[in-house]
């Protein structure tokens, strides 16, 4: 196995452990504060690690997949992205219909802010490795991991201004904006047409 290939595996259990954790902590958090964007931030988590696994078995035969491998890999990715779209627009239209009212989470905004840069990172570092071993699967998945680095952005954006501010709604319409760059990526990963796939 080459260097390169054998980062890109480093990069995909990191990818894993960190959002386990990131997933338990922002799980646990939204549920107690009734978050719907930090729940649905860590439902991005679970699906991290969901498409993490599928990019390591896309790297086992790596050499012997075919196009259309590739292509199969790469709708798993994007599949996941609309479950979690459609699940977040849902609550997020309910909360704001009822006035759901969040609790401060500052939990939730201490993983927020660390993981936008931690995640900046990781995904600026898969996106390389992937153009290295011309894995594709590897590429969608470091724009994942860029879309969970935004959506740390959003999801901090909604849970400082309902703790600084009160503004509660700000919550599930951090949430809506979780589901449209969801729908986004989702639809570059099943199509499998980003531009720099080419580049």
């Amino acid at each position: 196995m080459d260097t390169d290939l054998r980062r890109a595996f480093r990069l995909e259990y990191l990818t894993i452990g960190w959002n386990l954790l990131e997933g338990i902590v922002a799980l646990t958090a939204g549920i107690l504060a009734l978050s719907v964007a930090l729940t649905a931030f860590g439902l991005d988590s679970v699906i991290e690690v969901f498409a993490a696994f599928v990019v390591i078995r896309e790297l086992r035969g790596h050499a012997d997949h075919t196009d259309a491998v590739e292509r199969r890999f790469l709708r798993l990715i994007g599949a996941s992205f609309f479950l979690l779209a459609l699940y977040v627009v849902i609550q997020s239209v309910y909360d704001l219909v009822g006035a759901v009212r969040p609790e401060r989470s500052i939990p939730g905004i201490a993983l927020t802010t660390v993981s936008a840069s931690f995640m900046w990172w990781l995904a600026a570092t898969k996106h390389r490795a992937g153009h290295r071993i011309d894995c594709l699967p590897l590429i969608a998945d470091s724009r994942e991991t860029r879309l969970c680095a935004l959506l740390s952005v959003v999801t901090l954006a909604g849970l400082v201004l309902n703790a600084a501010l009160g503004w509660w709604w700000a919550d599930p319409v951090a949430g809506l904006g979780v589901a449209a760059l969801a729908v986004r990526e989702g639809r570059e990963a099943w199509s499998g047409e980003h531009p720099e796939h080419h580049a």
